[in-house]
């Protein structure tokens, strides 16, 4: 699907042709090229079993995701049979990644809301697809950009922090973020800058200790120019 067919309110926000964006546009030019082509932190699948991937991965790594999910949809092969599943099961299946009884419960819970609500398909709308169960604006961006081509952003901790020390948002609400983040880099850029951010964050732009000295992008880094 198209960027151009997804639908959702967000899109209300426009690219504004600034200094400031030129700017961030050049960071997301930079970060492109500094990166590895594709970049994926999740092994992909269908857009219902990676909206489940998503959902498990709150507050665990992305290689713990990886590492179960191929059980649990081997014994789940359809959403149809998640929707019926025993959240007990599902459980002890995801069990290593934490929080196990919450995200069975909303996993099964969001399997069956997509097939009663949406005939076993994943809404395409980012802002109904955030009402699903454990999901959110977040998951419903990673799923919206990586399975339907929508120019999302995926507000997560280390994409919230570079973005902020690189000066493209002054905020640490998410939804801000989000908005200062659309409002200044173009729709076509901005899925593949929610990945190239995200890595950056967590392989040099680190929460504790950044590794400022091998930093490429020190040059326009509000964080290193201000001292911060």
């Amino acid at each position: 699907m198209s960027a151009s067919k997804a639908s959702s309110s967000i899109t209300n926000i426009h690219y504004r042709d600034s200094a400031k964006a030129r700017r961030a546009t050049e960071i997301a030019d930079r970060l492109d090229a500094l990166s590895p082509k594709t970049i994926g932190f999740l092994e992909v699948r269908e857009p219902w079993q990676f909206l489940v991937c998503v959902i498990m991965s709150a507050q665990t790594t992305d290689r713990q995701v990886n590492a179960v999910s191929p059980q649990l949809f081997a014994r789940y092969p359809s959403v149809e049979a998640l929707a019926a599943a025993d959240p007990a099961e599902v459980g002890g299946i995801i069990r290593s990644t934490g929080f196990y009884n919450a995200k069975a419960r909303n996993i099964v819970a969001c399997a069956k809301m997509l097939v009663d609500n949406y005939g076993g398909e994943v809404p395409r709308d980012i802002d109904e697809m955030a009402k699903l169960p454990g999901a959110g604006r977040k998951t419903a961006n990673c799923v919206a950009g990586q399975c339907f081509g929508f120019p999302s952003v995926i507000v997560d901790t280390h994409f919230g922090r570079v973005a902020k020390r690189l000066g493209i948002t002054a905020s640490d609400n998410p939804a801000e973020c989000e908005k200062d983040v659309r409002r200044s880099i173009p729709a076509e850029k901005l899925y593949r800058f929610s990945m190239t951010a995200n890595l950056f964050g967590r392989e040099v732009c680190h929460a504790r200790n950044p590794e400022c000295g091998r930093c490429p992008l020190r040059d326009v880094c509000n964080s290193i120019t201000s001292g911060k």
